[in-house]
């Protein structure tokens, strides 16, 4: 197994069975890499790693819109989330995509060339605070391609604090994807998988009741919607591990959140001895990266599993993504 875990010990991917095992077929076919430790730490909770799995397929993979497109949209959240890994992940993509010069191009700082593409990038960067992304000026893409980027987007914002909060830096060992040749290599080996299309909707039948819950108006009746909705139920099952006055607690700074990342200082958030499972929720949510062995010791007691930290930190990651996602909401009805 990957040394890339912190804080959980996932099962091997080749131990799988049932949902899990069917999603690491998809992944495996349709993103071009057999064990990703992004979804691999979300396998002690098959409902959210199903679900997580179909919100980025239906829209980075299968959704409306070009792949280059939507991993210059991924890497400008992963930038803004400070997310190393992700970044790096994102920039052996568009490798995959074949746009070489642009991927090393953004790897040293800068801007790509073509204007259209540093939009979509500014554009994703921009996501992180709640109402940037669907302000007043036009839209980097067309519009009906909307459901397959704002997916995107959002499957990212929660992708990233899940991977800041549970994995190390390292993509590869050794950090061996900070090498220029290594990048090119690995999208390279990626690149037929990368460019072929995918159906849309092959993923929902992996969710827990697909059909429930109400798909945003923003994704415009595609399976985007179906897979948000999921995502949506199932890393919100994470309330039920703090108290309701944790929850309230939680909920009051969120809801005064404006995108920044919180000073060294941590201000609103409860120290580990106070409130340990809020201070947790809150960091997944605000700064993932902050997260330290002492927070999670401070939480954990004999009856919180794996599968509970997970939980925990997809709460705090989706609160986050709701509070993104609730701008689209109010700008889509707006138009």
């Amino acid at each position: 197994m990957s040394t890339s875990f912190r804080y959980t010990e996932p099962l091997p991917p080749k131990a799988a069975t049932g949902r899990t095992a069917e999603v690491y077929t998809q992944l495996s076919r349709d993103f071009g890499i057999d064990e990703p430790p992004t979804f691999v730490v979300l396998s002690s909770a098959p409902e959210l790693l199903a679900a997580t799995w179909a919100l980025t397929r239906e829209s980075l993979i299968a959704g409306p819109g070009g792949r280059t497109g939507k991993e210059l949209a991924a890497l400008g959240v992963s930038l803004a989330n400070k997310c190393p890994f992700c970044v790096d992940a994102h920039t052996v993509l568009l490798h995959a995509t074949g746009d070489h010069a642009m991927a090393e191009r953004i790897a040293k700082g800068h801007r790509p060339e073509n204007e259209e593409h540093a939009r979509v990038l500014d554009w994703g960067r921009s996501s992180r605070v709640p109402g940037a992304a669907l302000g007043d000026g036009p839209l980097p893409f067309p519009r009906e391609e909307a459901p397959g980027y704002l997916g995107t987007v959002l499957a990212f914002h929660f992708i990233n604090r899940v991977v800041s909060a549970l994995l190390t830096e390292k993509m590869l060992p050794c950090n061996l994807q900070r090498f220029r040749t290594v990048r090119s290599l690995a999208g390279r080996t990626l690149a037929r998988t990368v460019r072929r299309t995918a159906v849309p909707g092959e993923s929902l039948p992996l969710l827990d009741r697909p059909d429930s819950g109400e798909a945003p108006a923003w994704a415009g009746g595609t399976p985007v919607g179906v897979a948000y909705a999921a995502l949506l139920r199932a890393a919100m099952a994470g309330a039920g591990l703090l108290t309701r006055e944790d929850q309230d607690r939680v909920e009051e700074v969120l809801q005064d959140w404006d995108g920044e990342h919180p000073s060294l200082a941590l201000p609103g958030i409860p120290g580990r001895d106070e409130r340990p499972g809020a201070r947790l929720v809150l960091l997944a949510a605000l700064a993932p990266y902050r997260i330290t062995d002492e927070d999670v010791a401070a939480w954990r007691r004999p009856e919180h599993t794996d599968r509970c930290l997970v939980h925990l930190v997809s709460y705090g990651a989706f609160l986050a993504v709701d509070r993104i996602e609730s701008a689209f909401r109010h700008d889509i009805a707006r138009t």
